[in-house]
């Protein structure tokens, strides 16, 4: 029962919540991140709205839906009260656009898995194995309680490399069960210029928990340590988890390689060209592959500002370093035979914009082998037409949970299948 002082408060509540101050300013903050679906960034500063207003979608509906109500009940007139009703109505939809547009991209995603790893490719993949991966690429209660992540065992800062006296460290990732685990090596973004293993470290927490040894390695910075100083730290960190993989529980014959950005350039260079480690996946997401290119044709707005971040990483122009920025380019190492490759791009990338990933999707795609059938058996392109660069930073948004629900049916198909044939 409801006592006698809190009923008279009740109205006083419901007055305050209808009064126009009240759901206008809710109205204003909703339509303003709502905005950011799709409006570009034109700063650094501003990027992280860019980049997390399609990704918190389910909670700007709840919100724009709320605001929307408050005004209907409040009953206002007056112009001011038709164009806050419009605006609430503008900002829902913004809000629903990447919600809206899930179905159809899922569905061409899960096409292409099919037609390239066939019809059921998780058919070699254990029973055990299958039952722990993600039911639906979208759970929209994990938008907003989180996707649920297991108890593993993480070693930290383990050093690997003192090149130059700088420390080089690595993370390990494993599940709580000891055995010997397939392994995934992931390398951080941050323009070359910023990051840590630790970076992303959700990720690395989710897929040991899913049955993999996860190792996050670190490499030295941009300007002060320029191209190809970050490869070799790639290839010292390969050295050292070969010769500790059987203390770490690591099966050397099931390797693939992941970065994001920066990292999905270093491995793919890594994967594509010469590895320490016999490579037999590779995952990239949203990684710049044709640097001259990405040079003479910067994104717009260009809240980064490519140019300099690659003079930073190569030491000048394109003009200057024409051989350099080849040497750099992911996209001139397409040759057949190459390990298996899942591309993860975001169709509103104003860092390294989809279009290339599509260029090194249709270049991959046109590189045959004598010994295969067609080297585009072995490469899928999964776009995501409303995210952004980096999108995955929010772990449950609708981006990351479609990607993520790949790219483990990806890993899985390529790691853990009975029937898998080693590439060589």
């Amino acid at each position: 029962m409801i006592h006698k002082k809190n009923r008279k408060k009740l109205p006083l509540l419901a007055a305050f919540l209808v009064s126009p101050f009240i759901s206008w300013f809710l109205s204003a903050i909703a339509l303003f991140l709502s905005l950011w679906v799709i409006v570009p960034a034109p700063t650094m500063s501003l990027y992280p709205l860019a980049v997390g207003a399609p990704e918190i979608s389910p909670w700007l509906v709840g919100i724009n839906t709320i605001a929307l109500l408050l005004n209907l009940l409040g009953r206002h007139q007056g112009k001011v009260y038709i164009i806050v009703l419009i605006c609430n109505l503008f900002a829902l939809i913004l809000g629903l656009l990447p919600l809206m547009q899930f179905p159809a991209a899922n569905a061409a995603i899960a096409t292409q898995m099919q037609a390239v790893l066939g019809e059921n490719y998780l058919a070699a993949v254990s029973q055990a194995d299958r039952a722990q991966l993600r039911p639906q690429p979208f759970i929209l209660a994990d938008a907003f309680r989180g996707i649920p992540i297991r108890d593993v065992r993480i070693d930290r800062a383990i050093g690997f490399a003192n090149p130059d006296g700088v420390s080089l460290q690595l993370n390990l990732y494993r599940p709580m069960q000891i055995g010997k685990y397939p392994a995934i090596i992931t390398l951080y973004g941050g323009a070359w210029q910023r990051g840590n293993a630790d970076s992303n470290e959700e990720f690395s927490r989710y897929m040991a928990a899913q049955g993999y040894c996860v190792v996050a390695i670190d490499y030295r910075h941009a300007p002060k340590y320029r191209f190809p100083a970050q490869l070799e730290d790639v290839q010292a960190a390969l050295s050292y988890i070969k010769t500790h993989a059987g203390d770490w529980e690591i099966d050397l014959d099931r390797i693939a390689l992941m970065g994001r950005s920066a990292g999905a350039h270093l491995a793919m260079l890594t994967a594509y060209d010469s590895s320490v480690l016999p490579v037999r996946a590779v995952v990239n997401y949203y990684g710049p592959n044709d640097l001259i290119r990405g040079y003479n044709d910067p994104p717009f707005p260009d809240a980064i500002n490519v140019r300099a971040v690659l003079r930073a990483f190569l030491g000048g122009t394109p003009d200057e370093l024409n051989e350099l920025y080849r040497r750099a380019s992911p996209i001139n190492y397409i040759k057949p035979n190459l390990p298996p490759s899942l591309l993860v791009y975001a169709g509103r990338d104003h860092i390294v914009q989809p279009k290339f990933g599509r260029s090194l999707y249709q270049r991959l795609r046109a590189t045959g082998d004598s010994l295969r059938d067609s080297f585009a058996s072995r490469a899928i392109l999964l776009e995501i037409p409303w995210a952004e660069h980096a999108f995955d930073a929010v772990f449950n948004g609708p981006s990351n949970q479609l990607a993520l629900y790949y790219t483990e049916r990806f890993l899985a198909h390529s790691l853990k299948s009975s029937d898998y044939q080693r590439v060589n």
